[in-house]
């Protein structure tokens, strides 16, 4: 149970502060703490992000607007196509990168569990 001098924290759109860089995205951060990360992230037309991975982090993505392609696995070989109102998970350590395939901008909000630094930047995914 959360402790009685712990606060209830509001961010509102201009509140939100620069995330982690990844080429491709804009992340906005809401909240940070020891043990979560949470904001929105932003891809633009046609664009991909570089490839990443969140570390000790568990991930789950929503969709807002727009589409995710999410492109995984050995050379980047598996992918995820996600639309409005879908959910994608992404598990600790997983390296992907993010595209947005759709006709307008996607906005997405990220939900992240763990500890650590929750961004790394990777040349690319391992090969098989």
């Amino acid at each position: 149970m959360g402790r009685q001098s712990d606060p209830v924290r509001h961010v509102t759109p201009s509140g939100r502060t620069p995330g982690p860089k990844t080429p491709g995205m804009d992340r906005q951060q809401a909240f940070a703490t020891e043990q979560t990360w949470s904001g929105l992230v932003r891809t633009e037309v046609g664009m991909a992000s570089g490839w990443h991975h969140h570390g000790d982090y568990e991930t789950i993505i929503y969709v807002l607007a727009g589409a995710l392609r999410m492109e995984f696995g050995a050379n980047g070989s598996e992918t995820v196509d996600a639309a409005p109102g879908d959910f994608v998970y992404v598990p600790k350590g997983a390296v992907h990168r993010e595209g947005n395939p759709s006709s307008q901008p996607s906005e997405l909000i990220v939900v992240r569990t763990g500890s650590g630094e929750s961004t790394f930047n990777v040349d690319g995914p391992a090969t098989d």
